[in-house]
């Protein structure tokens, strides 16, 4: 049997929780690491959001969920459960649902953290803040600060191996157009969308199409005046309406935004709109992480690394879990 070593693992959301199950069995000595106080990661809903709508200002109140309260998976439970441990209601039965709603895949994380003796593993409330490799030595020093109602501590420790599972959905991108600084209007990312009723009889457009942008654009288009989509379109499509959704138009990128609030876009359509919410993803983020430049952040990817987990200098003692967005099989 290979020797037992000690393993910090950062975060405890789907990656955390299945990374620090298969180090467990493996008999290593598991410390979880998770800056909220209970596990499921981007899966625990708040009504709460960012102070600024942005998520621009580097000094805002960050939080760390982007759900909303109608969202549903938008995969089969059978492609999100794990392959030993299926999705279940409270009674042991199998629901028969095919996209589960995010408090189903809560519970399922809860249910799955319980059952495998995670959470005795986890330090809740205790946000890790630097993680760098010891010099001339093997290790890594993970230094991490705890709240408590009295104030906060802070821990420095060594561990032989860290496994990253801080996730990629809590620092948001934002469309870059031009003139977009001087509009006037609201604007906000989609991490902070919440509840439809703030856009009331508006005109509201939304940068990007993906599943997010999907889900908004229907839910805020029944109470929105119109909701245009600006996304990167075949020309056939242009002006394209969405079915059962007469107030939905779709549109090609953003051209430019004149300062007297008029949006252009690259067809030359001119819309005068009063809000404006980025469905534009999320950059990837490590700003606690230090591997004197091994392992850099380029175009939103993370590496150099061996099957999207080990940078190979590096490995085994440093890996990634659950980076992949996009998985072609």
């Amino acid at each position: 049997m290979s020797r037992s070593v000690k393993v910090a693992v950062i975060g405890a959301g789907v990656s955390g929780l299945v990374a620090a199950r298969e180090l467990k069995r493996e008999h290593h000595n598991v410390v979880v690491f998770e800056k909220n106080t209970r596990v499921g990661g981007t899966w625990v809903y708040t009504p709460e959001t960012d102070s600024d709508p942005l998520s621009l200002d580097p000094n805002r109140s960050i939080v760390r969920s982007s759900l909303y309260p109608s969202l549903r998976t938008n995969l089969p439970r059978q492609l999100m459960e794990f392959l030993d441990y299926p999705f279940r209601q409270n009674d042991g039965r199998v629901d028969p649902r095919t996209f589960p709603c995010h408090e189903e895949v809560l519970r399922f994380l809860e249910e799955f953290a319980d059952e495998f003796g995670i959470n005795e593993l986890t330090r809740f409330g205790t946000e890790v803040v630097k993680v760098e490799k010891m010099e001339g030595e093997e290790g890594w020093v993970v230094e991490s600060r705890a709240s408590h109602g009295g104030g906060d501590s802070v821990c420095r420790e060594v561990f032989d191996s860290v496994v990253v599972c801080s996730g990629h959905n809590v620092a948001p991108s934002v469309a870059e157009v031009c003139g977009i600084e001087k509009w006037r209007g609201f604007q906000m990312h989609s991490h902070n969308y919440r509840d439809p009723q703030p856009f009331q009889g508006q005109v509201v457009i939304l940068i990007g199409l993906g599943p997010t942008s999907f889900d908004i654009s229907r839910e805020i288009a029944l109470v929105a005046k119109e909701v245009h989509v600006s996304v990167r379109l075949n020309p056939a499509k242009k002006g394209m309406k969405l079915e059962d959704f007469a107030n939905v138009r779709f549109h090609p990128m953003i051209k430019c935004i004149n300062e007297d609030g008029f949006v252009v876009f690259e067809d030359g359509v001119t819309i005068y709109a009063d809000s404006i919410i980025h469905c534009t993803g999320y950059k990837n983020e490590l700003p606690f992480l230090e591997t004197n430049g091994v392992v850099s952040i380029d175009e939103n990817r993370v590496g150099p690394l061996y099957k999207h987990v080990f940078p190979p200098s590096l490995a085994p003692w440093l890996s990634f879990i659950g980076l992949t967005e996009l998985v072609l099989l």
